[in-house]
């Protein structure tokens, strides 16, 4: 037995204890700031397919390397490159409490390349914190964002176009978990500290 194939059979094992969690919502609903209290409250593992985009492309590895070539050519980063990037850091992190997936998966499909990395883990996503807030709130908190931090993305124009990718794209992954009975609503407004509230007894629920 390879060195390879021991070390992902130590992952699986490690796996089986842990809690796979992806926080979801729109644009705006808080995603970034529950998961800091999270991993706080809980020792998770933050897993953010962003920061792990740019590290592998920093780090100039072969991973970072095929996804700069797509990059530089205009083209997105295929769902495969992600999910290989994602395996990767499972490996060498070897979280032990848990993991929170915050920017993945964005579309069904990657929802479903997603579950066939956990089930070749043997495990699965335990569950999906679904950050429900108003539109109109979401529009304010994103204007207010834009304004407070000098961001040019928070603008009018471009939230409502964000708001109907998330829409057409992402919502869908809510019926995609819902049919596994892992989807859980969470209302999304009010003090932060209500929300981590709600988000906590799902959690804790988990065991």
């Amino acid at each position: 037995m390879g060195v390879c194939s021991k070390i992902f059979i130590n992952l699986k094992t490690k796996h089986k204890t842990m809690l796979n969690l992806v926080i979801f919502g729109a644009p705006g609903s808080g995603k970034g700031t529950q998961s800091e209290v999270l991993i706080e409250k809980y020792g998770f593992d933050h897993i953010s397919t962003g920061d792990i985009l740019r590290a592998e492309i920093r780090q100039e590895s072969e991973l970072g390397k095929a996804a700069k070539s797509y990059m530089d050519a205009g083209q997105l980063v295929p769902d495969s490159l992600i999910i290989d990037m994602i395996e990767k850091v499972l490996r060498e992190r070897k979280p032990k409490k848990g993991i929170i997936l915050d920017g993945f998966p964005r579309t069904v499909a990657q929802a479903e390349a997603l579950d066939a990395l956990f089930a070749r883990l043997d495990t699965q996503v335990h569950a999906v914190l679904d950050l429900q807030v108003a539109e109109d709130e979401l529009v304010e908190r994103l204007l207010k964002r834009g304004q407070d931090s000098g961001r040019s993305d928070d603008n009018l124009e471009t939230i409502q176009k964000r708001l109907g990718v998330y829409h057409a794209q992402t919502a869908p992954i809510a019926e995609h978990y819902a049919k596994k009975g892992v989807h859980h609503p969470i209302a999304g407004s009010g003090a932060i500290t209500d929300i981590t509230a709600r988000i906590a007894r799902v959690i804790d629920a988990l065991g």
